[in-house]
């Protein structure tokens, strides 16, 4: 199904509670895994993809595993199911059997790891017999995906021996492997991270309480609705000030933008009441935060902003291969992107009434300027990913848009459109739109 937005008055305001983060919650779920005593975790994430994590975890007495389109649970699950006495098969969907685990397999293997190929050398499905794991020492290319990483390390006190990881090449995405190194600290594992080495000891985990924060790449759509926004002022609650999320960066981002944060009783305040000053020639580096890549990139085409943005070879291989997804999807509305490699860039444009694209060195549009966009008849493919859902939602602030496969959010977001709805954006479900 699709859905189609729009919003009368482009003035937002309300207070939502924020979904929890994924990324926590499925670290902390392993943790439970391998703890030998019972804990409890609240404001688990009600995402697709911890709730496929914490079924296979803790409710399969089987040894097939399904993790769907969840990269991170097969990620996580791979190394998990290693340590575990066992023969096991992990697979995916269609698109999971095209996502590399070349790296993590390989890490695995050095230490012992008995896991054979069932189709396609590199890719899932895998076969893993598992409890052969010793610990040692093993080198890892830091420029991979950080899931490898923090794979490796949450298994790593209940291997024998412990394990250290040393990095070659520059490291991405230092915030995923700081939160898992922190979140590990927090149920007592003795972990370290010196200079371009993890050095993880033999131990085990200690059970305690556990509340999981609310999702900053899920905050970043609420962002970009607010710098479409005429005005704007949103409550979103559950989110912290000392935050382990590297997407937490995106409060710093979007005052390019003219939105404030304020920091309110358990979570934030968005505010945006006036156009900021013209910025141009924005550059913006992803590496320690990919996820949010997608919303700023429409926020600046809708503002008709400039902007390179640099840091993103991990987007090839997400869900889909999230830069040609962004060039295709906001080409198809009238925007101009150009991609050099694995860089991005929006390149301004002004539409004239006759809804002719003229290019120019910048120009903000007035909001009367935005009613000169016209849709009709166009609609977003998601391409199976529920960031390319959630990120292109804002621009129904600019005029309806219709966008693919709705349910595609549940997988970090599932009230993601009940939440618009609590503001004020109108939707209408129908049939899968074409343009053939």
């Amino acid at each position: 199904m699709a859905i189609t937005l729009s919003h009368s008055n482009q003035i937002i305001k309300g207070s939502i509670a924020l979904t929890a983060s994924k990324s926590i919650s499925n670290r902390v779920l392993i943790i439970k895994a391998l703890c030998e005593d019972i804990f409890n975790v609240e404001n688990l994430a009600t995402a697709k993809d911890t709730v496929t994590l914490n079924k296979l975890l803790f409710n399969n007495n089987e040894q097939f595993f399904d993790v769907g389109h969840a990269g991170t649970v097969m990620r996580f699950l791979t190394a998990y199911l290693a340590l575990k006495n066992g023969e096991f098969v992990i697979t995916g969907s269609e698109r999971m059997q095209q996502r590399p685990i070349k790296v993590l397999v390989d890490a695995l293997r050095d230490l012992g790891a008995k896991i054979e190929y069932l189709k396609n050398e590199g890719y899932p499905p895998l076969k893993i017999t598992g409890g052969f794991v010793s610990g040692n020492t093993i080198e890892i290319d830091g420029g991979v995906s950080s899931q490898y990483i923090s794979a490796l390390m949450l298994i790593a006190p209940k291997i024998k021996g412990g394990l250290t990881i040393q990095f070659k090449n520059e490291i991405i995405s230092k915030p995923y492997i700081n939160m898992t190194l922190e979140i590990m600290k927090d149920f007592g594992a003795d972990v370290n991270w010196i200079d371009e080495t993890i050095v993880v000891k033999e131990g085990y985990y200690k059970a305690k309480d556990f509340v999981v924060e609310a999702d900053w790449s899920s905050a970043s759509y609420w962002y970009g609705i607010a710098a479409l926004a005429n005005e704007a002022e949103i409550n979103l609650y559950g989110l912290s000030k000392n935050s382990l999320q590297g997407d937490a960066v995106v409060q710093d981002i979007y005052k390019n933008f003219g939105v404030k944060t304020e920091f309110i009783e358990n979570g934030v305040k968005l505010i945006k009441n006036c156009h900021p000053e013209p910025v141009e020639g924005l550059n913006f580096d992803f590496e320690n935060c990919p996820d949010i890549a997608q919303t700023v990139a429409v926020t600046c085409a809708a503002l008709n902003i400039e902007a390179k943005f640099t840091g993103l070879k991990t987007l090839r291989i997400k869900e889909t291969d999230r830069i040609f997804a962004l060039q295709q999807e906001l080409t198809k509305l009238g925007y101009n992107v150009e991609v050099d490699g694995d860089d991005l860039r929006i390149v301004p444009s002004l539409r004239t009434e006759s809804n002719e694209v003229k290019q120019s060195s910048f120009s903000r549009l007035s909001c009367e300027g935005r009613n000169l966009y016209d849709w009709d008849g166009k609609f977003i493919d998601t391409y199976e990913d529920h960031r390319m859902a959630m990120a292109f939602a804002p621009l129904a602030l600019i005029a309806p848009i219709t966008i693919n496969d709705e349910d595609v959010v549940v997988k970090s977001y599932p009230d993601f459109w009940k939440d618009l709805g609590g503001v004020g954006f109108n939707s209408f479900d129908h049939l899968k739109w074409s343009d053939e």
